[in-house]
C-alpha cells in the first residue's frame, strides 16, 4: 500500500475537488491501490434507501343494528258464549187394538129335539136311549128320537179383562241456564326490540415513517456549493406521521320492550241444571164380559116312543145335533210402542271477535361495518452513506472534447441545460451531482462510475 499527502491527491483531482481544499502537508493518507497517473478523491456513497407501504387501521371494524319491528296479523277467532245444551221432548206411547177370540160356549154334541124351544137333549136322554137300543154312537147327526127330559141349568157369569194395558207418561223438567262473565284474550302479549345505537371516539396514533439515519453530507466552503474536500457526519432525526382513526367505544345493541297482552270481557251463556224426565204411571183399564155357564146338566128319564114315561115328555123325537163352539170376538187396546222422549241438541253458540297476533316477531339485523385502512409509506435505510476514497477522472484527462460528450449525455437524460460548450461550470457540476443522487452513485466530482454511467469515452 502507498501512501501520498492528501494535498498530491487534491491537485490530481482538480475536477472532483476545487483548489480551494487545504490539509496539513505532513498528513498522510491510506489510499487503495492505486497506480502512478491514477487520481482520487474523498467522496460520499450515499445511503441506499427502500420504500415499502404500510397499511394502517384507520377505523375499527363495527357494525350497525337494524330493527325489524315485529309484525301482526288479525284473525278472527270464534269464543263460545253459549255451551251446547238440549231438550228433551215426549213421543207419546203408540197403541193399537188387537182382537181376541173368546170362547163363550163351549163345543158339544147335542140331541135336540125338533120341538118349539129348541130343547137339546140331555145326557141321560142319550144313554137312555142307548140303553134303549137306539144305535146312539153308530146314529149319524140328524137322527132323531123322542125325548123326556128335566131342562139344565145355567148361569151368567161376567169376566173382567184388560181393555188398556198400564203404562206410563213422561213429563219433562227443561234446564235452566246462568249467565257468567269470562275474560278473552284479543291480543298476544308480545316484545318489541328498541335499538341502542353504538357510540365512537377518536384516537390519535403516531406511526413511524423514516427512522432515524446518519449520513455523510459536505460542508459549504465559502458560501459556495464547490466541493472543498470537508465532509460532515449529520443525523437526520425520525420522520413521524399521525393517522387519526375512529374506534368503537360501546357497540350497537338492543333492549326489550315486553307488549301486555290485551283481554275483553264477554258474558257465556253456561248450563244450571240440566234437563230432567219425571216418569207418570198410568193404570190399566179394564172391562167386562158376560159369558153362560152351564150349571147343572139336564135330566131326563126316557121311555122309548110309544111307551109311558116319568117326567115331562118332550113331545118330539131327539136328533142327533153338533153344536160348534162359540166363541165372542174382543178388542183391546194394548201398547205398540211406549212412550219415550226424544232429545234435540241444540248447538253451542259462538261470537266472532277479531284477534291480534304476533305472526312474525321483532329481530335485530346486524350489517357489520369493515375496518377501514388507510396507506402510508415508509422509507427504511438498508445500507447507511459513507465517506471513501474513490477513484477520479484526472485533470490531465479531461480534454473539451471529453466534458462536452459530458454535457451532452447528462443533457439527454434531463440533467443538464446549459450551453455545450466543454467547460466545467457550475451547471456542470450540478448536472452531475443530480446525476448520481438519480442512480445512487457515490457523490464527490466527476468519478469513473459516471462516465462509465454515462457511456462517456475518455
Amino acid at each position: 500500500m502507498k501512501i501520498y499527502k492528501i494535498s498530491t491527491v487534491v491537485a490530481a483531482s482538480l475536477v472532483a475537488a476545487s483548489s480551494s481544499l487545504t490539509a496539513d502537508a505532513t498528513e498522510a493518507v491510506v489510499l487503495p491501490n492505486a497506480q502512478p497517473g491514477e487520481c482520487y478523491a474523498k467522496v460520499i456513497t450515499p445511503a441506499k434507501f427502500e420504500t415499502k407501504s404500510e397499511q394502517v387501521l384507520a377505523k375499527e371494524a363495527s357494525e350497525t343494528i337494524t330493527v325489524v319491528p315485529a309484525q301482526y296479523g288479525t284473525t278472527e277467532q270464534k269464543i263460545l258464549v253459549k255451551e251446547a245444551s238440549s231438550t228433551l221432548s215426549v213421543v207419546p206411547g203408540t197403541f193399537k187394538n188387537v182382537t181376541e177370540k173368546v170362547l163363550v160356549k163351549e163345543a158339544e154334541t147335542k140331541w135336540k129335539t125338533s120341538l118349539k124351544g129348541k130343547i137339546p137333549v140331555s145326557a141321560e136322554i142319550l144313554a137312555a136311549a142307548k140303553a134303549g137300543g137306539a144305535d146312539i154312537d153308530g146314529m149319524t147327526v140328524g137322527s132323531c128320537y123322542r125325548e123326556y127330559f128335566a131342562p139344565e141349568a145355567y148361569k151368567t157369569e161376567t169376566e173382567t179383562y184388560i181393555k188398556k194395558e198400564a203404562s206410563e207418561q213422561l213429563k219433562i223438567v227443561p234446564a235452566t241456564y246462568e249467565y257468567v262473565e269470562e275474560k278473552v284474550l284479543v291480543k298476544e302479549a308480545s316484545q318489541k326490540l328498541v335499538k341502542v345505537p353504538a357510540t365512537y371516539e377518536t384516537v390519535s396514533e403516531k406511526m413511524l415513517v423514516e427512522p432515524e439515519k446518519t449520513m455523510w453530507k459536505k460542508s459549504q466552503c465559502n458560501g459556495n456549493n464547490n466541493d472543498c474536500g470537508v465532509m460532515c457526519l449529520v443525523t437526520t432525526p425520525a420522520r413521524y406521521k399521525t393517522v387519526t382513526k375512529r374506534v368503537v367505544k360501546t357497540p350497537p345493541t338492543t333492549k326489550v320492550v315486553d307488549i301486555p297482552a290485551v283481554y275483553k270481557t264477554v258474558k257465556v251463556r253456561k248450563l244450571a241444571t240440566p234437563a230432567k224426565v219425571e216418569r207418570i204411571a198410568v193404570p190399566e183399564k179394564t172391562a167386562t164380559y158376560t159369558r153362560t155357564v152351564k150349571v147343572n146338566e139336564a135330566t131326563f128319564s126316557w121311555t122309548k116312543v110309544g111307551e109311558k114315561a116319568s117326567g115331562k115328555y118332550t113331545g118330539h123325537q131327539i136328533c142327533k145335533t153338533a153344536t160348534a163352539e162359540a166363541y165372542k170376538t174382543l178388542t183391546k187396546t194394548v201398547v205398540d210402542t211406549p212412550p219415550t222422549t226424544k232429545e234435540t241438541a241444540i248447538p253451542e253458540a259462538y261470537k266472532t271477535i277479531k284477534v291480534t297476533t304476533v305472526v312474525k316477531p321483532a329481530e335485530v339485523k346486524r350489517n357489520e361495518i369493515p375496518a377501514a385502512y388507510s396507506t402510508i409509506t415508509k422509507r427504511d435505510m438498508v445500507t447507511p452513506s459513507k465517506v471513501e476514497w474513490k477513484r477520479v477522472v484526472c485533470q490531465s484527462k479531461i480534454t473539451s472534447t471529453t466534458i462536452r460528450a459530458l454535457q451532452t449525455a447528462l443533457k439527454k437524460e434531463g440533467h443538464y441545460m446549459g450551453p455545450i460548450d466543454g467547460i466545467v461550470g457550475s451547471q456542470t457540476r450540478a448536472a452531475v451531482k443530480a446525476y448520481q443522487k438519480k442512480k445512487g452513485l457515490s457523490s464527490g466530482g466527476i468519478t469513473h462510475e459516471v462516465i462509465k454511467s454515462l457511456g462517456v469515452s475518455l
